[in-house]
């Protein structure tokens, strides 16, 4: 889940304390073992978890289904879809929704499996690469963002979904606990993170920067390190890095103008480290800047939740789906990432609602590489 400006203190939260243990240095092979494909490459198809009734009720359900059908509409042109539903009813509930959409469900794959909710970038699975090319899922480990909500039932999800799939699972439950969104990877060696949530006490109490290097160079093949200090305590993720830093290829970062960077939070040191950043062979990147929302947003229901980023977006094989906010700034968020993506068509995918609770569309998505 991205970072958003939403206070803690207004989520209703439930903790379960999880067993792990970080394996000491000695026992961290720093040799590349896996890589992890960059978002760009070619997709067997995007997960989805679809917002259910069963942990915030009906009504944040309803406020975000047109959200997830959206996303699927657009998805399913190119590649396969994986929703995964709370239960049968949930099951039943969305294929109405979606042919009521005349959306055609012949590349979507239904996964039956309980969720606490739908941030599947950061629970889901993380597939890789061995050295033959085989895929295989990774399973990090998920705590709930630091045992700051309820995480059982997702934290299952890569499991499951490697017993689905009978693909080759990688337990990495007692290595580290890492969200897909703390990580953005350049395809070419790099790894793009905030300590904040990754060193932190609350995910992976006594770790190392050293040890964390180490073990994302063995599991997913990066070498190179840009370390931001992030901002521990400022969301619910303790700010993860894809709500404001990305990506576009490996010469190319995507992040906001300064002013938006210091108002999405980020300290004075982080967007010098960023802006100084290169890559592992040393050469500098290059910027592309985009704005952030020109008003704050307010919800299809007539909450204000301030201004919000279009960095969250998410490529897929022919389509990049960008938040979008019923702003004008929609307009030049999309125009700027068509020129960034030419060979792909930009979708704009209505995020008002999902924001409000704290995410975007690369939140609520994972890739499952070709």
């Amino acid at each position: 889940m991205a970072t958003s400006l939403l206070l803690l203190s207004t989520l209703v939260l439930s903790c379960t304390k999880a067993d792990h243990n970080i394996q000491s240095p000695s026992q961290i092979d720093t040799a590349v073992m896996y890589t992890m494909p960059e978002e760009s490459t070619l997709h067997e198809g995007t997960w989805l978890q679809w917002p259910h009734e069963y942990q915030y009720g009906k009504t944040y359900r309803n406020r975000l289904d047109k959200t997830w059908i959206a996303m699927t509409k657009a998805l399913i042109l190119n590649e396969k879809v994986h929703i995964i539903v709370y239960n049968q009813d949930e099951q039943q509930r969305v294929i109405k929704l979606l042919e009521q959409s005349q959306v055609k469900l012949d590349h979507i794959d239904f996964t039956i499996q309980p969720t606490d909710d739908v941030w599947v970038r950061d629970n889901g699975p993380i597939y890789v690469k061995n050295k033959d090319g085989k895929i295989l899922i990774e399973d990090w480990g998920f705590n709930g963002w630091g045992e700051k909500a309820t995480y059982i039932n997702c934290n299952k999800i890569p499991s499951e979904i490697a017993l689905k799939q009978n693909i080759e699972k990688v337990d990495l439950n007692k290595t580290m606990i890492n969200e897909g969104g703390s990580i953005e990877i350049d395809g070419n060696g790099t790894l793009l993170a905030c300590k904040s949530s990754i060193l932190n006490d609350n995910r992976n109490p006594g770790l190392t920067q050293k040890e964390a290097e180490n073990i994302f160079t063995k599991y997913l093949g990066v070498q190179n390190f840009i370390w931001l200090d992030g901002k521990a305590g400022l969301d619910i993720t303790d700010m993860h890095i894809d709500g404001f830093a990305r990506f576009a290829d490996s010469s190319t970062i995507v992040t906001m103008h300064e002013e938006d960077l210091l108002y999405w939070q980020v300290p004075t040191s982080d967007i010098k480290t960023l802006k100084n950043a290169v890559n592992q062979h040393a050469l500098a990147y290059k910027f592309v800047e985009i704005p952030l929302t020109k008003n704050e947003v307010t919800t299809t229901y007539g909450k204000n939740v301030g201004k919000a980023s279009y960095i969250n977006y998410y490529i897929a094989n022919q389509v990049v789906l960008v938040p979008n906010y019923n702003d004008p700034n929609d307009k030049i968020a999309n125009e700027i990432l068509q020129k960034l993506y030419p060979q792909r068509k930009i979708i704009g995918i209505d995020c008002r609602n999902l924001f409000a609770n704290g995410g975007m569309v690369h939140c609520v998505t994972q890739q499952q590489p070709k």
